[in-house]
């Protein structure tokens, strides 16, 4: 599981689902059915083109992280290549569409509806009457049975990662013929179409053995437009080819060749003719579109100035850590990296000959902070936090320099573009240095106070001056000790006015109140505190600060206000990195410090975000089109287990609050979609008012393709149709529109 995208449906997670119990909740005011639908932030960049403009036949390499552990997707180790497989291979009920909400798959599915809610929900669904299994057996209620039967958790001897949704089904049944499929549901379900996608045969979901076992390296029988050949774990390989049974259009490649390459392997990967599609970092992004200037600040002329053997040298010097300055002394002083430079140059004339596709993943990055001991379990110093935030100059930092659209996440249960999206943002507030200090004093935290020697954080290397180039393993250092001021502190903006809002929520009924008056995606107003941000900088220890900052420590009870700050060190996470520099800068300018330790990549999410040993965490999580269901266990209220620990489920913030509970299982249960959408919503104001993670934006998509391969690159939301992919005719252009049948 990488550490800076966690699945949702595939988690390392054993627990069952829990029910929260009959609470009442007082009326909440909600956004009604007329508001405007948003739309995606960013749109999918993929060369969309007519199929008749897409030649028959090729090879498409598509690079990905390793070869899965298992092609069950079911199961704790499915990852993001399990899923992709099982896109071209399996059934698919239904699937995303570009802004990200569930569509029927006309290829399998004739209709699929509710039928009756009382006494109980039963749902028919219509099978493609063409929709068969390679082995040439009708897709029917047997497969549907098999799969509820393995998920539906009665059974332990299925080693599931989920069965949400499936324990809420009492029966499957065959209607007026076997491709008529009831399902009957025990307890209302909202999210039915979620269930069923993917779809695996019989064989596969029938016994424990087949369903643990026999999927994970092998899939016998499939049904999509591919299907799996070969799974090559010594050469890094998974070769997917055309099904001969497929009744659908016809996939326009003959062969999907998956390839393992490592993500900081992928330009050489790319240049050496490996792979032809391959999503990537910024820092490759960037090689294949470089920006390169001249002395005057101009663009060099033509887009390929890397190319030049004195641009390569330039290039290869700066990639490889040295500024320009270096970089120009790296072309006269080191003639024994002739070789590599002269490869380097090599490389950057073959990525010529690929586009960078750019959009958005469905997937938010967010800070984290753990409710669960030490000043973070006061609310008013976790929303002190947060209040000290600008999320737009985060979101700039890491989305302009790609020329993506700078817009901050303002839910933690949908994105733009979803049916669930609201800004509910406001619960908490914006940035305001003001009144985050309000909330400090509040809380008892005194600046200047007296401070008692404290013992080293275990496992910490000392304070180390801090780089500020984000890279590499450099211990720990404490962000506010240190006398070099961050870059951001080098800035000069103007000063914005910030209307103070806040809602000092505590527990019980005063909790209630105030979040009710914001449940419908627009701020609530309480006592004016101030106005105003930072209004200083950040200066060396010892000197006056500006602009009536007080300079000193924030104590209470004899320690300092210092939390820790985990992130990770490999590479490929430098972005992160740089986000949590600017993070710890603008705490610095509230008085908390912030201690952070630099962690190895393998251990970041397992041994420090899972275990709860931080203070505060980047990580990302991926938006649902299923929220009730899928975001629930990330928000449930931890529940002391039967050990005497605490069952945390996803929620590694160890923030939860009986109220979002009960709002997660009154959407589930809700067959009125408005309805459901607008619990959701409410859910997420009061998330957003706990104060347990921030959502802060949308990680970048960016995919290197060859410019003749059409309808592949940056999906954004949308479920790959793969059978559409393929090499553009010669002569022919991408559309610019849609691909189309």
């Amino acid at each position: 599981m990488s550490h800076d995208g966690v699945g949702l449906r595939a988690v390392m997670r054993s627990v069952v689902f829990l029910t929260a119990g009959a609470l009442v909740v007082p009326a909440l005011t909600g956004c009604s059915a007329d508001d405007e639908v948003s739309k995606p932030v960013a749109g999918q960049d993929i060369a969309p083109a007519e199929r008749a403009l897409v030649a028959d036949g090729g090879t498409l390499r598509w690079a990905m992280d390793a070869v899965p552990e298992t092609l069950n997707t079911f199961q704790a180790d499915a990852d993001a290549t399990t899923t992709r497989i099982a896109g071209a291979v399996l059934p698919s009920m239904f699937r995303m569409d570009a802004a990200g909400r569930p569509q029927r798959n006309p290829d399998f599915l004739e209709s699929a509806k509710v039928v009756e809610t009382e006494p109980k929900q039963v749902v028919l669904y219509r099978l493609h009457q063409q929709a068969v299994w390679s082995d040439g057996r009708e897709i029917g209620a047997a497969d549907f049975a098999a799969q509820w039967r393995a998920l539906s958790g009665k059974d332990s001897a299925y080693w599931t990662a989920r069965n949400a949704g499936y324990d809420r089904i009492e029966k499957i049944e065959r209607g007026k013929g076997n491709l008529e499929v009831k399902v009957t549901f025990s307890r209302p379900y909202a999210d039915w179409k979620s269930l069923f996608s993917p779809l695996y045969p019989k064989d596969v979901m029938g016994t424990p053995d087949s369903f643990n076992d026999g999927a994970r390296t092998k899939l016998k029988v499939t049904a999509g437009p591919f299907g799996l050949s070969k799974v090559d774990r010594k050469a890094g390989e998974v070769t997917l080819a055309r099904n001969p049974r497929w009744w659908g259009r016809p996939a326009k490649l003959s062969e999907i060749v998956l390839r393992a390459v490592p993500r900081g392997q992928r330009a050489a990967a790319l240049a050496a003719d490996k792979v032809d599609l391959a999503e990537i970092d910024p820092a490759e992004a960037e090689r294949i579109t470089p920006t390169a200037r001249d002395k005057g600040g101009k663009p060099l002329a033509g887009p390929r100035a890397a190319t030049t053997p004195g641009g390569a040298l330039r290039s290869w010097a700066v990639a490889h850590g040295s500024d320009e300055k270096a970089a120009d002394a790296e072309m006269s002083a080191r003639k024994k990296r002739t070789k590599a430079i002269a490869k380097y140059a090599d490389q950057q004339s073959a990525l010529g000959g690929f586009v960078v596709r750019k959009s958005l993943e469905p997937t938010y990055t967010q800070l984290a902070l753990n409710g669960a001991g030490g000043p973070l379990a006061d609310e008013r110093v976790r929303r002190a936090v947060a209040r000290a935030l600008d999320r737009t100059e985060l979101a700039r930092l890491v989305l302009q320099p790609l020329g993506l659209p700078v817009v901050p996440v303002g839910s933690h249960l949908a994105l733009s573009g979803q049916q669930a999206y609201a800004d509910n943002s406001g619960a908490l507030g914006g940035q305001d240095t003001t009144e985050a200090q309000a909330l400090l004093t509040d809380a008892g935290w005194v600046l200047g106070g007296p401070v008692k020697e404290q013992k080293k954080t275990a496992g910490s290397t000392g304070k180390k001056a801090h780089s500020g180039d984000g890279s590499g393993d450099d211990g720990t250092y404490i962000v506010g000790e240190d006398n070099k001021p961050s870059e951001t502190d080098k800035e000069k903006k103007d000063p914005k006015d910030h209307t103070n809002q806040h809602g000092n929520e505590q527990s019980g009924k005063q909790a209630d109140d105030q979040v009710g008056k914001h449940m419908d995606g627009r701020q609530y107003v309480h006592e004016q505190v101030g106005q105003g941000g930072a209004p200083g900088a950040y200066a060396p220890k010892g000197t006056a600060a500006p602009g009536g900052t007080s300079a000193g420590v924030l104590a209470k009870d004899g320690k300092p206000l210092t939390l820790r700050f985990v992130l990770p060190s490999g590479p490929g996470s430098e972005s992160l990195r740089a986000v949590g520099d600017r993070i710890s800068r603008m705490l610095d300018r509230i008085g908390i410090r912030t201690e952070i330790s630099k962690v190895p990549d393998d251990s970041y999410f397992k041994d420090h975000i899972a275990s709860g040993e931080y203070d505060l965490a980047l990580y990302s999580w991926p938006a649902s089109a299923f929220p009730a269901t899928d975001a629930r266990p990330i928000f449930a209220k931890p529940v002391p287990a039967a050990d005497g620990s605490l069952s945390v489920e996803q929620n590694y913030t160890r923030v939860g609050t009986d109220q979002v509970d009960q709002l997660f299982d009154q959407a589930i249960a809700t067959l009125d979609e408005d309805e459901a959408r607008d619990l959701v919503r409410k859910a997420d104001a009061r998330i957003w008012a706990a104060a347990g993670s921030i959502p802060l934006y949308q990680r970048p998509q960016l995919t290197a393709a060859r410019p003749n391969l059409a309808n592949a690159g940056s999906f954004g939301f949308q479920t790959p149709v793969f059978e559409d992919m393929g090499f553009l005719k010669k002569a022919a252009k991408p559309s610019a529109g849609p691909s189309q049948g």
